[in-house]
């Protein structure tokens, strides 16, 4: 047996993490609309990323599969999907990976090599810091949103240039500024790549996504994207002209080298995609608009026009405290710290669905109203 001792770091760590608030624990809950139940107790659920709460589909579920797609886990469901979901996007052709994560990593890197230069905005998910990293092309790291800081650094030298940003940004809500990214990457030939797993199937015609809804849509070389947040089932995709996705096929290591995402998933994305997804969309609106503007009227500070509310704490111990009193007012929101954001700029991240009714969101708004008077004055 391996002498314990040797671990003894990962409890100094654990501590640290600790001492600064910063450690974090699995909480197991049963999930059900627009409510959740933590340890028997029900609350409103404002952590969920199913935005559009488009109603159960009914799956049967098949044999899974048990090989990657490039050898025998390559059903026909695939191609139909991939189909839509490039149609979706006025693309040439699309590839599902088994999680947007994944998609990120298995695109960028099998695109971006040495000698190349990747433009990333300061605030994109994680995701796309691990992808830029794996491909040993410079990266420059520019100011969120900062098209000055952008044009400045682009034009540093590189073979192949490329510009990636998330269409609508995960932690803040705010859109990115699509329309001057796409002209200066043109003016540069560079590449665009928007990762849009919060925008896609929400915002846009038809729930096109952000770039769709910046006017921007056929600017965009490359798009990479969720199946588990608009459309509330699993797995990510790409989607862009043929040749990039076959380079992908032969190149990306996060689809070639994992088992293929089971038949019955891609099957149940697709009913998801079929049903009624501009009602949805419009109850999310109309959600999304009655939550902020109730949060602003208590006096908090908001800045986002999308479905991803961040109601900003700063101490990473009050955002704690904060969590906690809303927890046992029966609301489920969890407070986002370090190194998920900047230390100090610790928040509550709400997501809204179309999952909520009125009047869960006016109990919600009365619980916040209450803790706002609690910790802020």
């Amino acid at each position: 047996m391996a002498s314990k001792h040797k671990l003894n770091f990962v409890d100094l760590e654990l501590q640290n993490l600790q001492k600064n608030n910063l450690y974090r624990k699995l909480r197991y809950g049963i999930s059900k609309g627009s409510e959740i139940t933590i340890d028997g107790k029900k609350l409103l659920n404002l952590c969920s990323n199913d935005y559009l709460g488009i109603p159960t589909t009914k799956i049967s579920i098949k044999q899974l599969q048990s090989s990657s797609r490039l050898v025998s886990g390559n059903d026909e469901s695939y191609k139909k999907l991939e189909d839509t979901l490039a149609k979706h996007k006025s693309q040439q052709s699309s590839l599902i990976y088994p999680t947007g994560y994944m998609a990120n990593l298995g695109a960028i890197s099998a695109l971006a090599k040495k000698g190349d230069l990747i433009l990333s905005d300061e605030l994109n998910h994680a995701s796309i810091i691990e992808s830029c990293k794996l491909t040993d092309a410079k990266i420059s790291i520019y100011n969120h949103n900062d098209m000055e800081d952008l044009n400045k650094k682009i034009k540093q030298n590189g073979k192949n240039k490329f510009v990636i940003t998330e269409g609508i940004f995960s932690m803040d809500g705010d859109l990115s500024k699509l329309k001057q990214i796409t002209e200066i990457a043109e003016k540069s030939k560079a590449i665009s790549i928007v990762d849009d797993a919060h925008g896609d199937f929400v915002i846009g015609r038809d729930g096109r996504g952000t770039p769709d809804h910046l006017k921007v849509a056929k600017k965009i070389d490359l798009y990479i994207s969720s199946l588990s947040k608009g459309l509330g089932s699993f797995g990510g995709y790409i989607t862009s002209q043929r040749n990039v996705v076959d380079l992908c096929i032969n190149k990306s290591k996060s689809f070639i080298y994992t088992s293929a995402l089971p038949s019955f998933l891609v099957e149940y994305s697709f009913k998801r995609f079929q049903s009624n997804r501009e009602k949805q969309k419009k109850k999310l609106e109309k959600n999304t608009l009655q939550l902020s503007n109730g949060l602003k009227q208590i006096g908090f500070e908001i800045n986002s026009s999308t479905q991803i509310i961040p109601v900003i704490i700063g101490n990473e111990k009050k955002a704690m405290q904060f969590g906690e009193f809303l927890f046992n007012n029966g609301i489920f929101a969890q407070p986002i710290r370090y190194p998920t954001v900047p230390k100090n700029q610790a928040r509550l991240r709400i997501s809204v669905t179309a999952w909520l009714t009125s009047r869960e969101i006016e109990k919600t708004l009365q619980v916040f109203d209450k803790a706002y008077r609690k910790f802020f004055n």
